[in-house]
């Protein structure tokens, strides 16, 4: 009897390469059927609290928070390697000017949201939800937003102005570590050899896509918003690359920092590094 898995995933241009060749047929998924479920970052870390997908992509801030029901996948990694979450501001700021600000951010459990209070842990923050930070901003009805996803690369067409980029601000701190910033989770209760078998065919599916980049963005393009296929293209390429393929030693350690950093600062709970990864 085949074994029905849930990928719970964010309708985003990056997420919906990396599962192209689940979507497509591309793969042998051995024995597995494979379906989907599409809702916000914010939502699917709520939702992992639960335990409620078998697989599913989370902030790595959520990680602490779950690691008793999920372990963290080898691939499938969002890392921003020297770019990142950015606060935007409708004027020019001066960073520390942003510590008398309120900064509009996407949740509470995002990892842009923890590399922000690691930076300034006394910046004020409402939520809001991602696709809006920006326009809320620009109309002046808050001072500052914290961008995540496209908006990375939209911002300057809003007229708008960067204050700070966390990805080079965690790159420089660290020595040139990538920022950790989404991951893929895989439910505990699954044992051993169905974790390891499912995160294999992940990794397979992440090769699939990047060796046929052309037509994984055709169907990536469907959740591309408002960007064209060029600036689609370079988004997925920030995101989707041999870190997402295997973390690597860099992944590794770069993770084990952001999370170890934030855990002496009392904002997550403490993780032992060897209950992360899948054995």
């Amino acid at each position: 009897m085949r074994k029905k898995i849930m990928i719970a995933h964010s309708p985003d241009s990056d997420d919906a390469f990396m599962f192209y060749a689940f979507a497509a047929g591309k793969i042998d998924t051995r024995g597995y059927i494979f379906d989907h479920y599409l809702n916000d970052i914010q939502s699917l870390n709520d939702d992992a609290e639960t335990g409620r997908f078998e697989i599913s992509a989370i902030s790595i801030h959520a990680f602490p928070y779950i690691a008793d029901k999920y372990a963290l996948m080898t691939c499938g990694a969002s890392m921003g390697d020297n770019y990142g979450p950015m606060i935007v501001t409708r004027e020019p700021m001066d960073p520390d000017a942003l510590s008398k600000a309120t900064v509009a951010v996407p949740g509470l459990r995002t990892s842009a949201y923890l590399a922000l209070k690691l930076w300034n842990p006394h910046i004020k923050t409402v939520v809001m939800p991602f696709d809006r930070i920006m326009e809320v901003v620009e109309k002046g009805e808050i001072e500052a937003g914290l961008i995540i996803h496209e908006g990375q690369l939209t911002w300057k067409d809003r007229g708008l102005y960067s204050v700070i980029n966390l990805g080079e601000w965690w790159y420089n701190l660290t020595d040139g570590l990538p920022l950790p910033l989404g991951g893929n989770v895989v439910r505990r209760d699954l044992g051993d050899k169905t974790m390891h078998e499912l995160n294999n065919i992940l990794r397979e599916a992440i090769r699939y896509a990047i060796e046929h980049k052309d037509e994984a963005l055709t169907y990536a393009m469907k959740y591309a918003g408002e960007m064209d296929a060029q600036r689609a293209g370079e988004f997925v390429s920030m995101y989707v690359n041999d870190l997402t393929i295997d973390y690597g030693k860099r992944g590794r350690e770069a993770i084990r920092r952001f999370l170890s950093m934030a855990s002496e600062r009392g904002l997550v709970p403490e993780v032992p590094v060897e209950l992360m990864m899948v054995p």
